[in-house]
């Protein structure tokens, strides 16, 4: 293939991959991903930030006994662990949908 033949390939497959973004399809896949990630991360972000405003701000709430030792502060934290990987499965679930909605918009574009 010579220059000019790889050019007009590249032009085309640029074309095709702009049809491709300008459809509803992917806009729609874009979007569902979009409103699924924002507010999870948003979620966790002020969960995670939590633990340590919470100690700073309320720091008698958080050394609040429950068992013995173990405090507030020390079962906030270690829940921080579960719903990282609460988070981590429904991610995983989302995926597999997000994956076979990006399948579809293939199938449908001939990629």
């Amino acid at each position: 293939m010579n220059d000019s033949e790889a050019k007009t390939q590249a032009a085309a497959d640029t074309k095709h991959w702009e049809a491709v973004a300008d459809s509803p399809e992917f806009k729609g896949l874009i979007a569902a991903k979009a409103k699924f990630i924002i507010p999870v991360c948003i979620f966790f972000l002020v969960y995670y930030f939590a633990l340590p405003l919470l100690v700073g701000l309320a720091p008698d709430l958080m050394s609040k006994k429950l068992w013995g030792v173990v405090n507030v502060a020390y079962v906030f934290a270690l829940s921080q662990f579960f719903m990282t990987w609460i988070i981590s499965i429904v991610y995983a679930r989302a995926a597999a949908k997000f994956d076979t909605k990006a399948q579809d918009v293939i199938d449908t574009f001939h990629v």
